[in-house]
């Protein structure tokens, strides 16, 4: 194996901007999937992986969550681009053995980005880092799981945290959280905090389940789709072909972005002639330009003009039917939008009445509307209350239980939704707790543990004594990323269960352990009972099974279920009633248990193997019921509220690159906005730099205020771009130290990641002595340098 990755790290000074794209994919998507497969795992290894992904009996792509059709054919290629990379990252054949370690102090290591960290390969065999030492070194499983059990029989249950990341398979879930209430904690922070969580805030009280009520098949039906706050042709690529098929059934797309994104335009199937030599399909039909932060103001709008066409032609909007048998809050809803100031609507969205109103007309003609969104809308202190406002109008019309229409808030993480399904919650329910209990003969923790900000302020605390962490990389993908990692290093045990080195392995605890594991394309075949196959669990409720079939770069790396078994076993010892090493031999095991403690998985082990697996109960969609607390869906009341950003300031919200997945770099090429070659980027509106005083590639260091606090990143370079007017973006996690751990979504606690107010300041390499440190709070973020 080839353990030397072939890039240098990121030199800022390279940077280069070109014009931004109008259209995604093509051909060019497939020459950079092909070459990023071929350059980290050569031919046999790409093409095999490639070949099954996404295919009946294959591997589930680690790259999103978007799902395959249950009813139609599946194409020869079933991924995407960004789909491809993920794939690439994961088979790689480059390794970091205990040598590279030993080669590489923790202080180089802190100087090396993200970039150069991932690329460096996967790793091969346990290491630890002990209190003293400057480097990670070699030790076996079996001293690496006495070192955790030693650190956790030492503590309470509550000082100790449990971390996953989306991409856990439904089993791995299950058994892990299993431990953490077995140890006696709640305390389960999972990607979804930082994410959707504003989405489960808002959805369970108003429609009685945390997930979309719709299928793949309902945007065959659809009349108009709107896309709020996404950006599909990098996040999730797969969704423009369903957007494509949608518009060619008639139906209309109205996206709704402060950016211009080259997905949201056209798109190039490559396995289509057009989009290879054609133009490629248009996406959206309408797109509104609005600013951060001003959807909950556009929905309020749409829900008042919707009333104003009802009460010119009765009968014709509102499903008068379905509200009065379904519904509860009507009349207090249409109550509160019978009037709309038009002036703070216009202000709050940087949209014209004209645009809303014909995009009302669109809404009110619609007989079945589906409404998409992700990020852009649940990273806000008034997220939730949004998500209300597009769930009122989904009710007003009732597009529940209907085909063509829904709410469909679009996923990450391949199995993000499986995860809390499983039970990843730091706030689970009764019955999911006295299921566990009678399942087990355990007794569950009833109070609440800590979501990941929660987990932050723990850290300040010194309440944390083991922090694991199954995946992800914590200390880049949170919020105030300064305070993150000096509360991180105080913690006295970390353990990471990884594939390649990331961030949160250098500032570690006063003991790091990291222990490597097998990846989703990787072989699972060291059980007595043959080779393992794993589930997950789609955007749109769809269980199917994931099975890796590369063999995996080192023979000393462990299955995410065994990992799990073993950690319990040297904790509670042998005496304990859960049988830890039966569901690590057989995860057969492990779905029979789910099949007993969860409901919608009853015969789980002969229902995964079906063709297409299958479909988890849906009420909403499935019997138009809503099992919230009143048995109906609740239509609800929000005031308008929207960001505005202080005299010099802008409104900055934190993007992804096209080259990029969360917190994992594969390149530096975010190809259809143009830029390259560099991250450290801030993007502003030409007339919004002239009125500010700056011009664009000025290097500045960026100041966010929060409640009288600031915090500072260093060395950004504007960009001058066509974004809404008074706002600007940044990449994440970059952009992450600017947002202060306290400025969440009410009800959800998800960082707010699209709502800092910053201001710029010409970059220089001597201190600012008009900023003041010790208010900042250790928040000024020094990157490594380029």
């Amino acid at each position: 194996m080839n353990r030397l990755a072939p890039v240098e790290d990121i030199n800022e000074e390279d940077l280069r901007v070109g014009t931004p794209k109008t259209s995604a994919a093509g051909v060019k998507a497939v020459m950079v999937a092909l070459e990023r497969g071929i350059a980290q795992a050569g031919v046999s290894r790409t093409v095999r992986s490639m070949l099954r992904v996404n295919q009946r009996g294959g591997v589930d792509c680690p790259g999103c969550a978007w799902p395959e059709s249950i009813t139609g054919a599946r194409k020869p290629a079933e991924f995407c681009e960004n789909g491809a990379k993920a794939l690439a990252e994961e088979s790689t054949t480059r390794t970091v053995t205990p040598e590279w370690w030993e080669e590489h102090p923790i202080e180089v290591l802190r100087n090396k980005t993200e970039y150069w960290l991932g690329n460096q390969g996967r790793i091969t065999e346990p290491v630890i880092l002990r209190p003293g030492e400057d480097r990670y070194r070699r030790i076996s499983w079996s001293d690496a799981f006495g070192t955790i059990a030693e650190h956790m029989r030492a503590t309470t249950p509550d000082r100790c945290v449990f971390y996953t990341s989306g991409r856990t398979a439904n089993e791995t879930a299950f058994m892990y959280q299993l431990f953490a209430r077995s140890l006696g904690t709640n305390n389960l922070p999972d990607c979804s905090n930082m994410c959707h969580e504003s989405s489960g805030s808002a959805m369970r009280p108003t429609i009685g389940i945390g997930k979309g009520t719709v299928s793949l098949e309902d945007f065959d039906h659809a009349e108009l789709i709107f896309v709020v706050g996404q950006n599909p042709g990098t996040n999730h690529p797969r969704m423009l072909s369903a957007l494509a098929e949608a518009r060619k059934h008639g139906a209309k797309v109205v996206a709704v972005n402060p950016l211009p994104e080259a997905g949201l335009l056209a798109f190039k199937d490559p396995q289509r002639v057009n989009g290879v030599v054609g133009h490629g399909d248009q996406i959206a039909d309408e797109f509104l330009q609005i600013k951060v932060g001003g959807d909950l103001a556009l929905f309020q709008a749409f829900g008042h003009l919707l009333f104003q066409e009802e009460e010119r032609a009765p009968g014709t909007i509102v499903d008068r039917a379905f509200v009065e048998a379904q519904t509860e809050g009507f009349e207090a809803y249409r109550s509160a939008r019978a009037e709309i100031d038009w002036d703070q609507t216009e202000e709050a969205t940087g949209l014209s009445r004209l645009e809303i109103a014909s995009i009302a007309r669109l809404l009110a003609k619609s007989k079945a509307t589906i409404i998409c969104w992700a990020l852009g809308v649940t990273q806000q202190p008034h997220s939730v209350d949004t998500l209300r406002e597009i769930i009122n109008v989904l009710l007003l019309q009732g597009n529940f239980g209907k085909p063509g229409a829904g709410a469909c808030p679009v996923r990450g993480h391949s199995n993000v939704q499986g995860d809390r399904t499983m039970g990843i919650w730091e706030k689970p329910t009764e019955d999911l707790l006295a299921a566990i209990d009678a399942e087990f003969g355990i007794e569950s923790p009833r109070h609440h543990g800590y979501d990941a900000v929660e987990t932050v302020e723990a850290f300040e605390r010194d309440d944390v004594d083991v922090f694991v962490s199954m995946g992800g990389n914590f200390s880049l993908a949170c919020s105030d990323t300064a305070v993150v990692e000096a509360g991180m290093e105080r913690v006295g045990l970390t353990v990471h269960i990884s594939t390649k080195p990331n961030r949160s392995h250098v500032v570690h605890g006063q003991t790091s352990l990291i222990l490597p594991t097998l990846g989703r394309t990787d072989r699972d075949d060291k059980h007595s009972d043959g080779p393992q196959f794993l589930s997950v669990e789609d955007s749109m409720s769809v269980v199917h099974t994931t099975q890796g079939r590369l063999a995996p770069v080192s023979e000393h790396l462990l299955a995410e279920p065994v990992i799990v078994a073993r950690m319990a076993e040297a904790v509670f010892g042998p005496e304990h009633p859960v049988d830890w090493r039966a569901m690590a031999e057989d995860y057969d095991v492990v779905r029979d248990h789910i099949a007993r403690v969860l409901p919608g998985f009853e015969d789980f082990n002969r229902r995964v193997r079906q063709k297409n697996g299958f479909v988890l109960p849906n009420p909403p969609r499935d019997t138009r019921t809503f099992g919230t607390d009143i048995g109906r869906a609740r239509f609800s009341v929000s005031p308008l509220e929207y960001l505005s950003a202080p005299e010099g300031h802008l409104v900055l919200q934190t993007m992804r690159s096209h080259d990029q997945y969360n917190t994992t770099f594969y390149g530096l090429d975010d190809r259809y906005r143009g830029i390259s070659h560099g991250r450290r980027v801030i993007l502003v509106h030409p007339e919004d730099l002239t009125e500010l005083g700056l011009q664009d590639r000025d290097l500045v260091d960026v100041i966010s205020t929060f409640q009288g606090t600031e915090r500072r990143a260093n060395r950004f370079r504007l960009v001058s771009y066509p974004t809404a007017r008074g706002c600007a973006a940044a990449y994440f996690p970059e952009a992450n130290a600017l947002v202060h751990r306290e400025l969440v979504a009410r009800e959800s606690n998800t960082p707010g990641y699209k709502a800092m107010m910053v201001r710029f300041v010409p970059h220089t390499e001597e201190p600012d002595p008009a900023f003041d440190e010790r208010q900042a709070g250790r928040a000024t973020a020094e990157f490594p340098p380029s």
